[in-house]
């Protein structure tokens, strides 16, 4: 039975938790989560352990998130981009294939694009990154200028697990097909002390007047990383349209479109995801 462990490492002075699984001999596989109420374990808890079995899995806490350390620092995209890097020199990674959903999908693809000889592989899961059109326009803007309604909702999650599954309703087809681990991983996380802070820094930075301020689309033709893209079919956060122009524009790229799917495929389509990267990333 594959388990995981529980390490730590001191990246720039600052303490980075993270989750590993398998034998240590395997390619190394590296699985980077996503923003607002989020860990390794908890958009990645459905798959470590399967992709473990042929992978030497590595998923971080990204800086400001679950039990790494949360400095006083602004948390853009180039914040979280410089942490990855840093994180997988100090673990010693060769070339590691490199997956991430939402804000990890964006840290992966600005780690390819700055340092392609740190990434062998490179899989997007409903990535940040790949457009500059907000979902919400006006209001999202507005949020990112003030963090009353986020602090509103992670207090009323951490009062209740029914609220907390609810809010899920934002990035999930139909939360009642996921799983009760789903959802008390985030209810748990909510709970932690200090969680929102790095996601509002995030969103007050790459949030800008014309839109998203991160777009790597005119940058894409040059990566020659080789590429999976794959995209809810329902996500309302990032159209999956994102996806697959940029699939269109990579020179080495397949796209996949998952149905009964939104923004969480780790969490929506657990199997899917596995078989997905097993079948891309060579073993």
């Amino acid at each position: 039975m594959v388990e995981r462990r529980h390490e730590t490492a001191v990246v720039d002075g600052h303490r980075i938790h993270y989750l590993t699984a398998g034998d240590p001999g395997d390619p190394p596989l590296v699985l980077l989560h996503g923003g607002i109420v989020d860990a390794a374990g908890v958009s990645w808890g459905a798959v470590l352990e399967p992709l473990a079995r042929e992978y030497r899995v590595v998923a971080p806490d990204l800086l400001g998130y679950g039990r790494s350390a949360k400095p006083d620092v602004t948390y853009s995209l180039d914040t979280h981009v410089d942490a990855v890097a840093a994180f997988v020199e100090t673990v010693g990674l060769e070339r590691p294939a490199v997956a991430g959903i939402s804000m990890g999908g964006g840290t992966g693809l600005g780690l390819a694009l700055r340092s392609p000889e740190l990434v062998d592989r490179l899989v997007l899961l409903d990535s940040y990154g790949l457009g500059r059109e907000l979902a919400n326009g006006g209001l999202t803007r507005l949020l990112s200028k003030q963090g009353v309604t986020n602090r509103l909702a992670i207090a009323l999650m951490r009062r209740s697990r029914g609220f907390t599954k609810a809010s899920l309703e934002n990035i999930v087809h139909d939360t009642d097909r996921l799983s009760a681990d789903a959802v008390d991983a985030v209810w748990a996380e909510a709970k932690r002390p200090g969680v929102g802070t790095a996601f509002r820094s995030f969103r007050a930075a790459e949030v800008g007047p014309e839109g998203y301020r991160t777009d790597f689309t005119d940058r894409l033709g040059g990566l020659d990383t080789p590429t999976l893209l794959l995209h809810g079919e329902f996500d309302e956060v990032f159209p999956h349209r994102w996806s697959e122009r940029a699939a269109a524009r990579l020179p080495e790229a397949e796209f996949r479109l998952l149905d009964d799917c939104a923004h969480w495929a780790p969490r929506e389509r657990p199997d899917a995801v596995v078989d997905l990267i097993s079948g891309f990333v060579p073993r």
